[in-house]
């Protein structure tokens, strides 16, 4: 499985705007701290946006801001915001095409391996619903410095 480099800058984006205290910070200073295309990671905090995890506040003093605190946003969140809600399996029924089509009855039921790459999908989906942002940030915290260098990159 594939994810757009998107998701991992979202990621520490939002990570980044809770330890300066949820922003407002704006998207160039945001790309410029992780030396990032600023177009690009705008799209990114757009996406973020819309899925209602950050907000823009516009003006000289704006930017990004967390919409909700960590505690209540999940990977899953974050992986959906950027890359949507689509199942990534897209079963294109070939046990029904060619000679093999041709020769089999009728399929009753779910394709065994369309069954077997949605349940493996969904356990992924749950265990990135299982894990929020607070619980990252606690394991960033036990690094103290990574706290104030980010501060230091976005102050």
């Amino acid at each position: 499985m594939r994810m757009a480099k998107g998701v991992e800058w979202a990621l520490h984006t939002l990570l980044n705007l809770d330890m300066v205290g949820g922003g407002p910070v704006g998207s160039g200073q945001l790309a410029r701290a992780h030396g990032l295309p600023a177009p690009y990671l705008n799209k990114q905090l757009q996406q973020l946006s819309r899925a209602g995890l950050l907000t823009s506040t516009p003006g000289p003093r704006g930017g990004f801001s967390l919409a909700k605190p960590l505690a209540d946003i999940t990977l899953l969140d974050v992986v959906e915001a950027i890359e949507g809600d689509t199942q990534t399996f897209q079963c294109a029924e070939i046990r029904c095409c060619g000679t093999i089509g041709e020769l089999s009855p009728p399929p009753t039921g779910m394709c065994p391996v369309n069954k077997a790459m949605r349940g493996a999908e969904q356990a992924w989906r749950d265990a990135l619903a299982a894990r929020t942002l607070a619980e990252i940030r606690a394991e960033l915290d036990l690094y103290p410095p990574t706290r104030d260098i980010i501060r230091a990159a976005l102050g």
